[in-house]
């Protein structure tokens, strides 16, 4: 395929770029950065200012999928999901964020105890955009990750759910980078979650 990666130098971005590559797709790797994205096969190093929708527009038109990997404090959400409309691409797959995950019923994971102060605005704005996304026309994803979400291993094995952390057995709910990347590019290759919101852990 050919993929519109947005935030591609970022903790999670750069994984997902590095998963890409290997598998064979040419990726356009969008950023404010791009002297920082990595020297890898069939990847085109372009800047970009996500907040420039006219010029996000014309950096994804012609991909046959949009990957976004940014913050949602720093962009207008809205103007993301308008771009990509005009741009004709449909298929959009969003870097979600635990947050707006149940742990409980009637509880989220932005409103448990614990939950950091700091954090709260950026998860509360990810679940603003997930709430954009429903209202679309958009084929769109929404992937949230687990509570711990770092990096490690790639081992490719882990678990898929739906709009609740996954927890293991000893009560942990985790995810590497590494492996969060592995479960975003088979979603791209074998669309499953389509139109909805899903999550992976141990």
């Amino acid at each position: 395929m050919k993929v519109a990666l947005l935030g591609a130098t970022g903790a999670a971005g750069s994984r997902i770029l590095q998963e890409l590559s290997d598998r064979g797709h040419t990726v356009a790797a969008l950023s404010r950065h791009p002297e920082k994205t990595p020297t890898l096969p069939r990847v085109n190093a372009r800047a970009l200012d996500a907040a420039d929708i006219d010029a996000t527009t014309q950096a994804i038109r012609g991909s046959d999928a949009v990957a976004s990997a940014l913050k949602f404090t720093s962009v207008d959400t809205a103007g993301l999901i308008e771009a990509v409309r005009r741009a004709g691409v449909k298929r959009y797959v969003v870097v979600g964020g635990a947050g707006s995950l149940w742990v409980s019923p009637g509880v989220r994971e932005v409103d448990g105890p614990g939950f950091p102060e700091h954090v709260k605005p950026e998860a509360r704005a990810g679940w603003a955009f997930l709430e954009q996304l429903r209202a679309s026309d958009l084929d769109w994803t929404f992937f949230s990750p687990s509570r711990v979400f770092t990096p490690g291993e790639r081992t490719g094995t882990f678990r898929l759910g739906t709009d609740h952390l996954i927890f293991d057995a000893d009560g942990k709910s985790a995810i590497s980078f590494e492996d969060y990347a592995v479960a975003l590019v088979d979603e791209l290759e074998t669309p499953r979650h389509v139109r909805a919101r899903f999550t992976a852990g141990y």
